[in-house]
């Protein structure tokens, strides 16, 4: 349509005769004729410069290229229950498709507060204690950003799950570095290390149990260490527990909601896609004291606003049920079993593993290479995509280590063994 009719159209749809804005609907239609003139964008500076394609998407494209077993990126390859889906369907039948609450559902936040008291002992207030979130690690990112400040120092224990530096980098804090130590029986927390790290500026200890990558657990003494550490401070606690319901071998999860001089300083974090084997659902939740909740959903409201209505009340249905989430730790625990079992005719030497669904082994009798070299070379010769060790670490350190996920199909894992059988 030529510009004279648009014009026209304008004036007279609108009634704007005026002189003023004849003008400028002139320049802007003459503006519009006229050739597109490049625009350079202004240059940008990166809030998080070393980021980049994280080892995890570089492994599973190695596997996807090789066609090797991905055991790298943790995340089941089976269904879950269909009890589960048809709950969320029934959801959407029943009209929960609009907003719900910023906090999220009052049935799912009553069922997360029953079954913390249930399996704990603590009881939050379920009007201003919980908050679901959009997975785990935006409640992680929430819990930091409403809670460090510009040049507060936050306690990271290394290898950590990588989203906890950008998150603390982000907020403008500075992340101090505590390395797990590595003895016979597995990785262990150095809490005279931790203690030692503690500086007036010390906003926020983060702890994860059971552990990402290593497989361990935080046992009642080492809550109690750490309660000794921060008594007397101003110190927050950020407690991730997203595997919290896979703990083995008839050993309780020592959960911060246990230990009333610590949950009232935490934010506990947990994961229903992690406990019902739906990662792709993204629906986690943060519980915390009342003050810390308030500020939480300070920064929630206008990141994520509120979580995926019908996944909440499908959820919230599913939970009243304990039976599932109380079964997770012998399904993984078989898993776990099998996998070690058949690991134990190759040259790898196994770590423990107390919870989680990750197994860490040492390669040092196979090959001297690094760990990423070394996850390379096993994907594209072995046929087994693993993720190295020292991805896990802000300065990569090798220590001839790489884990594997067993949150996989029987016969996935029998596929991979019989792989790595030939090491």
């Amino acid at each position: 349509m030529p510009a004279s009719e648009i014009s026209h159209l304008l004036q007279g749809s609108w009634g704007y005769n005026n002189a003023p804005h004849n003008d400028w609907i002139g320049l802007m239609l003459a503006r519009d004729e006229q050739p597109s003139a490049h625009v350079t964008p202004a240059p940008m500076t990166s809030k998080l410069p070393r980021v980049g394609t994280t080892v995890f998407s570089v492994m599973s494209a190695l596997a996807l290229e090789t066609g090797a077993v991905n055991l790298g990126q943790g995340f089941p390859d089976f269904d879950c229950d269909p009890r589960l889906v048809h709950a969320v369907s029934e959801a959407m039948r029943q009209g929960f498709n609009q907003y719900p609450p910023m906090s999220g559902a009052l049935p799912l936040r009553q069922a997360i507060v029953d079954k913390i008291r249930s399996l704990y002992g603590h009881a939050y207030d379920v009007n201003d204690e919980i908050t679901v979130t959009a997975g785990a690690t935006q409640a992680i990112l929430t819990a930091i950003l409403c809670s460090v400040h510009a040049g507060d120092e936050v306690i990271v224990i290394e290898p950590a799950y990588d989203s906890y530096l950008p998150a603390i980098q982000l907020a403008g804090g500075k992340p101090v570095l505590v390395s797990m130590r590595r003895g016979p029986d597995g990785f262990s927390v150095p809490w005279d290390a931790v203690a030692a790290a503690v500086t007036p500026r010390t906003r926020m200890i983060i702890i994860n149990s059971p552990h990402n990558p290593t497989g361990s657990v935080l046992t009642a003494d080492d809550l109690a260490q750490l309660a000794d550490i921060v008594r007397d401070t101003s110190i927050l606690l950020l407690s991730d527990e997203v595997y919290e319901h896979m703990v083995y071998d008839d050993v309780p999860h020592e959960s911060v909601c246990r230990h009333p001089e610590l949950v009232a300083r935490a934010f506990v974090i947990s994961s229903f896609g992690k406990t019902y084997h739906v990662t792709g659902w993204k629906v986690g939740y943060a519980a915390a004291p009342a003050m810390l909740s308030a500020e939480f959903r300070r920064v929630h409201q206008f990141n994520v606003f509120t979580v995926n209505a019908p996944m909440q009340h499908g959820l919230a249905a599913y939970m009243l049920d304990p039976a599932p989430y109380l079964d997770v730790a012998p399904f993984y625990a078989h898993k776990r079993d099998l996998f070690r079992a058949g690991l134990e005719g190759t040259r790898f030497r196994l770590l423990p593993v107390r919870g989680t669904y990750f197994q860490c082994v040492d390669y040092s009798a196979i090959s001297s290479q690094p760990e990423a070299e070394f996850c390379r070379w096993l994907a594209s010769e072995i046929g087994v995509a693993a993720i190295p060790l020292s991805a896990f670490y802000d300065q990569p350190r090798e220590s001839g280590i790489i884990r594997f996920c067993f949150a996989k199909k029987d016969q996935t894992l029998k596929a991979a063994l019989d792989r790595l059988a030939r090491l």
